[in-house]
């Protein structure tokens, strides 16, 4: 009677690794790297940047300056109130000017009867730019503010102008207006909710105030 032999075990059973395997694990995830870090930078969209800087000055002058009210083309009743506030925000935090109080401010728009409707010729502008002790005014218009939608995603874009206008003279010295949204392809793929309004647009100011040369 022939004995029967147990089959033979496979070497390369009970966890342990075929030869070259890890090598070709590698390999293959090699594409997914690539697409992740591609949808790591398209995280953002950054739609429109104008800047515009007056060659002729230098702007190391300009050490305090007063944020004025902005103008809102929106129908968000708040837009520019909050807006303003950041920008005030930003500019401290950035260190790039320093900022007298909204309060301060307001005040004295008030008592030197200055609205949104005067016009901001020399003499107004020497006047309050005295009044604050400031070299130049910070003015901005909230161009844009809402959601936008892109198949079932939805995300915000905000769009800002903003100036800096010197206190004497009441030049622009500097100027930009951008858009930013809250598109992300990676988010969009992986289901993740997006920057909201407010982080949007403190990254939006961020950007532009970036571009004031100091």
């Amino acid at each position: 009677m022939k004995s029967t032999k147990p089959a033979g075990r496979n070497r390369y059973c009970c966890g342990r690794a075929r030869p070259g395997a890890g090598r070709r694990a590698w390999v293959g995830a090699w594409p997914v790297l690539l697409l992740l870090l591609l949808l790591q930078a398209c995280a953002g969209t950054d739609i429109a940047s104008r800047t515009y800087v007056r060659k002729d000055v230098d702007l190391a002058y300009v050490t305090r300056v007063a944020v004025l009210p902005f103008a809102n083309n929106t129908k968000d009743d708040f837009a520019a109130q909050r807006i303003r506030d950041i920008t005030a925000t930003q500019l401290l935090a950035m260190g790039i000017f320093d900022v007298v109080d909204r309060g301060v401010v307001d005040s004295a728009l008030r008592e030197m009867a200055i609205d949104k409707d005067t016009p901001l010729d020399v003499p107004v502008v020497k006047r309050l730019g005295k009044r604050l002790g400031v070299q130049a005014f910070v003015l901005g218009t909230v161009n844009s503010i809402g959601e936008n939608r892109r198949g079932s995603f939805t995300y915000p874009e905000v769009s800002l102008t903003l100036e800096l206008l010197d206190s004497d003279s009441a030049q622009v010295l500097w100027r930009c207006s951008e858009t930013l949204s809250g598109y992300s392809l990676a988010d969009r793929l992986f289901g993740l909710a997006p920057l909201d309004a407010f982080q949007i647009t403190v990254d939006l100011l961020q950007r532009m105030l970036a571009t004031i040369p100091k």
